[in-house]
């Protein structure tokens, strides 16, 4: 219920005493509201104090006509019912955004990572396995292939590789055509060496079909290539 409704109930000093301040206040800002009070406060005077013809405490005849007192009656049932709807639609408003902000921070608990939670595991090689180590550069690579029907999934098992360095892993074609398959800086010292043993282990894909791969080489940015394994 908006404020637009009390206009009767108010002219017939229905209210409570709370309704009624929120009302007047309502009515301070509203020319229409204020208007219709000036419209029903001569009627609302003539029903005040009205009692229904006919036996007191009777119920009225069938068909006739309500008296001032029904309408006084009618009137504070109908304000009473109104206020009671509004408190409940408010009520359940409020339990719908406290529902809402529950949902919110159950998700949010739920998605953020927690104390003591275990890392990811880490990527595994998958697929057909081709390795390879450098013997200029010293650099140990090992791949899985697994074909796709985009194209192949390409894993890589990186070691022996100083940084700092920017790399990038490329699979070439038997016709000799080179795709990138990814890229990755190389911080110092680097991955699988002294200091950092850990392997570098990265995945990616080419749209170039298993079946077409000749090999995969890690190079280095605008440099040399550091380890080739033939597929």
């Amino acid at each position: 219920m908006t404020a637009h409704t009390d206009v009767g109930a108010y002219s017939m000093g229905l209210l409570e005493e709370r309704d009624r301040r929120e009302f007047e206040d309502h009515l301070a800002g509203c020319a229409a509201c204020a208007a219709e009070v000036a419209e029903l406060s001569p009627m609302a005077a003539l029903l005040r104090g009205v009692e229904p013809a006919g036996a007191a405490g009777g119920e009225p005849a069938t068909g006739r006509e309500p008296g001032g007192g029904e309408v006084t009656e009618l009137l504070r049932r109908r304000a009473r019912q109104q206020r009671q709807r509004r408190r409940w639609q408010v009520a359940l408003g409020a339990a719908a955004g406290i529902v809402l902000i529950g949902g919110g921070i159950g998700v949010g608990i739920a998605a953020a990572p927690q104390d003591g939670t275990p890392p990811a595991p880490p990527l595994a090689l998958t697929g057909q396995l081709h390795s390879a180590t450098d013997p200029g550069t010293g650099v140990a690579g090992t791949v899985g292939l697994v074909a796709k029907a985009w194209g192949t999934q390409v894993t890589l098992d990186l070691s022996k590789v100083h940084g700092p360095a920017e790399c990038e892993l490329v699979a070439v074609s038997r016709t000799g055509e080179r795709r990138v398959v990814m890229g990755w800086l190389v911080a110092a010292p680097g991955d699988g060496v002294p200091g950092h043993p850990a392997h570098l282990v990265l995945r990616g894909g080419t749209s170039i079909p298993r079946n077409d791969l000749s090999r995969v080489d890690v190079d280095v940015v605008n440099g040399r290539t550091l380890v080739s394994i033939p597929v």
